[in-house]
């Protein structure tokens, strides 16, 4: 396997790449480049290579959902739920295990609703509106 990778460094040193294209040589860049097109084109494959225990995150236009896999036997005391405006976190008590959970927009933590089916979690938060008002400050000079 390592005589084909040479044959491709060798190959590419040869070609005369224009300008803008020398990047493509770099290892770091293509091995990136490269699990990026992995990751888009089977999403089932991502979720191996970030772990199985990672919370699955939907976004709409208006809300975020939030999917999380409880531990087997689970039990509505158990776990504890705490949402902050820019994280989650899901606490079981029966082991002591804490998971954060940070989300990709700032929410309401005030608005929530959490639901258990299957042994999942399923946890929906109204996004954050953006404020249109703008503030004036003073400057020092």
């Amino acid at each position: 396997m390592a005589s084909r990778w040479e044959e491709l460094e060798r190959w590419m040193e040869g070609q005369h790449l224009p300008k803008g294209f020398e990047v493509i040589r770099e290892p770091d860049w293509v091995e990136k480049f490269v699990r990026g097109l992995m990751t888009k084109a089977l999403p089932e494959a991502s979720e191996v290579i970030k772990g199985k225990d990672t919370p699955g995150i939907t976004e709409t236009e208006q809300s975020i959902t939030v999917q999380f896999r409880l531990p087997p036997g689970a039990r509505r005391g158990d776990i504890g739920l705490y949402v902050r405006e820019d994280r989650l976190r899901i606490i079981d008590r029966e082991s002591g295990n804490r998971t954060m959970v940070p989300l990709p927009v700032l929410v309401q933590p005030k608005v929530c609703q959490a639901a258990v089916k299957s042994g999942i979690l399923y946890i929906k938060l109204r996004k954050r509106r953006a404020s249109k008002q703008y503030m004036e400050h003073y400057i020092r000079w």
